[in-house]
């Protein structure tokens, strides 16, 4: 397995793997996530492999992207009860289904955190949906701790 920047070529598999987050989004949360949903398309995702604040890293198996995960760098300015700071923000992190259990997710996110101190980052952000129990047990795992919780009440 390697680990390196998507391109062009990740697409076709970058899309499965949407598509297998997509339902497992779905599968927790019907009333937020329609089924078969793609976060991004095709040429969504040109466009975001061309924009240097929002790498892309994919887990490769040979020819099939095993896994991959997106950021965003973020700058956040002083304010008036903030500090000025850099933090990766993990906007997804997925492996694919006949992957999982084999060490992907941890190298990608090694790989991630390891990119993000060349950065200059405080921190490593993410958000996690509840019900995704295993997604949570995973960042637990690596270190990661809540930060803020967001609560809802559904009317």
């Amino acid at each position: 397995m390697t680990i390196r920047t998507a391109a062009g070529q990740d697409i076709p598999g970058l899309l499965e793997l949407l598509r297998q987050v997509g339902q497992v989004h779905h599968e927790i949360r019907p009333d937020i996530f329609p089924p078969e949903c793609l976060k991004y398309d095709h040429e969504e995702l040109l466009v975001l492999l061309e924009d240097r604040k929002k790498p892309v890293f994919v887990a490769m198996d040979g020819e099939l992207v095993a896994g991959y995960c997106f950021c965003q760098l973020r700058d956040h300015e002083s304010g008036r009860c903030s500090v000025p700071r850099r933090e990766l923000y993990i906007d997804d992190l997925c492996v694919h289904e006949n992957c999982r259990g084999t060490g992907i997710a941890t190298a990608l996110y090694r790989h991630t955190e390891a990119f993000a101190r060349q950065e200059g980052c405080h921190s490593v952000t993410l958000n996690v949906w509840c019900g995704n129990d295993g997604a949570m047990r995973f960042y637990e795992k690596m270190g990661l701790r809540p930060r803020n919780i967001m609560m809802e009440t559904v009317l």
